[in-house]
């Protein structure tokens, strides 16, 4: 069965789809087959990948609304082993279509049912990547509670250290209400300057509270990683000799460890 990780963070501009971007990329290069859900209204994902917006027919808003499945409105990128599941700005209005649903909680769960069908080059998906919005709603609960796994992006910075304890007691909500096997699969701190001593600082606070939660990979701050999506490529196929390229194949190789000791518990 495929994993599905929820990238989450209510906190903007922390690197979240620059993460789910990268991450599957490198996942795919070491022979993953990976889907990334987009399900972020403003699409960021879908443009990273160059899916232009006149280009995106079904989308994550319809497969929340139960209108397609995950194998309609699934669509190669140009990156070997990845697909995509675009988002539009019509997300904006699915929390207000499904809010007095009994069931508004479950929908995309529920659209992973239809996970098997399927396939990358005629192999199994074997990671899902949802790309959140940057808050807590309805859509981001839906992605927690379909998820197997939480990976928290966290920019070396002051201020994102203010919303990582509601986004924890967030996580911990929704495994004891909605979905009891969600874990957090790691947090990955993200633009981190060497060259400010608060990052430093920063990241030493988060290893000593959460300790082994954190992982050993670092995504520094790096000029490519910024110009890559402007290209409509992920940096590992805009610039693989850079830096934050090279940090992300780690990130990869570290986030497979961790599944597989998870496997073998």
């Amino acid at each position: 069965m495929a994993r599905i990780l929820t990238l989450a963070n209510q906190k903007g501009g922390v690197g979240k789809t620059t993460t789910a971007i990268n991450l599957a990329t490198a996942l795919a290069a070491i022979g993953e087959r990976v889907l990334i859900l987009d399900l972020d209204p403003q699409g960021n994902a879908s443009t990273g990948l160059g899916l232009a917006r006149q280009d995106r027919g079904l989308s994550s808003s319809e497969l929340m609304l139960g209108e397609t499945t995950i194998a309609e409105a699934a669509v190669a990128t140009s990156v070997p082993n990845v697909s995509i599941i675009p988002s539009t700005m019509d997300l904006l209005g699915v929390e207000q279509a499904i809010y007095r649903d009994g069931d508004r909680a479950f929908k995309l769960r529920d659209a992973f049912r239809g996970l098997s069908a399927l396939t990358i080059n005629n192999q199994p998906v074997s990671y899902v990547l949802i790309d959140c919005p940057p808050s807590l709603n309805l859509l981001t609960i839906n992605a927690l509670t379909a998820a197997d796994a939480v990976l928290v992006p966290l920019q070396c910075e002051f201020f994102a250290l203010e919303g990582l304890s509601q986004l924890l007691q967030t996580i911990e909500q929704i495994r004891t209400t909605l979905n009891p096997r969600l874990s957090i699969q790691g947090i990955v701190m993200t633009m981190f300057d060497q060259r400010n001593n608060l990052s430093a600082q920063v990241m030493a606070d988060v290893r000593r509270e959460l300790g082994s939660l954190v992982y050993e990979t670092v995504i520094p701050r790096n000029v490519r990683l910024s110009e890559a999506p402007s290209y409509g490529k992920p940096a590992l196929l805009y610039d693989l000799k850079c830096a934050g390229s090279q940090a992300y194949l780690r990130l990869a190789t570290e986030v497979i460890r961790r599944e597989r000791q998870l496997q073998a518990a």
